[in-house]
């Protein structure tokens, strides 16, 4: 699945916890995480910034893979995530879907389950849409005084 994306994802923080992509549809991504020690807090359980962090992720790679062909860019700019059971083994599964598809912004909902298909966490991200930097005017230089 990463190779057909536009931009890797074999490095930085998703590589760092074990993000896999599994699919990346039309406003619905999936993706799956397997849970090791280093993703636990130390009571055993994983960490709800991990979770947060594989929504905001897939949710941020769903809108960017819609607006990359315009020159835009997707970046997060809000993360509502509630925990409902702990997951302690196996693998974190997400299923992220596209609820709003604005000019400026993206609201998605992603559900992540265990590997018995409990509902663990949901997560509300919305996604602010950019111009690529690379697709930005040079700034001009500040003024000093």
């Amino acid at each position: 699945m990463a190779d057909e994306l536009p931009f890797a994802l074999d490095q930085g923080f998703d590589r760092l916890y074990g993000l896999e992509v599994t699919d990346a549809g039309d406003g619905a991504m999936r993706g799956t995480v397997p849970v090791r020690d280093q993703i636990k807090q130390p009571a055993g359980l994983v960490h709800g910034g991990i979770y947060a962090a594989i929504a905001e992720s897939l949710s941020t790679i769903g809108t960017a893979l819609a607006v990359i062909d315009d020159g835009k860019t997707a970046v997060g700019l809000s993360n509502l995530t509630s925990f409902l059971r702990p997951i302690t083994e196996g693998t974190i599964n997400a299923q992220a879907r596209a609820r709003h598809r604005g000019r400026t912004t993206w609201v998605w909902e992603v559900e992540l389950t265990d590997d018995r298909g409990r509902l663990c966490a949901m997560t509300r991200v919305t996604v602010a849409i950019r111009e690529r930097v690379s697709a930005r005017a040079p700034r001009a230089p500040a003024r000093t005084a």
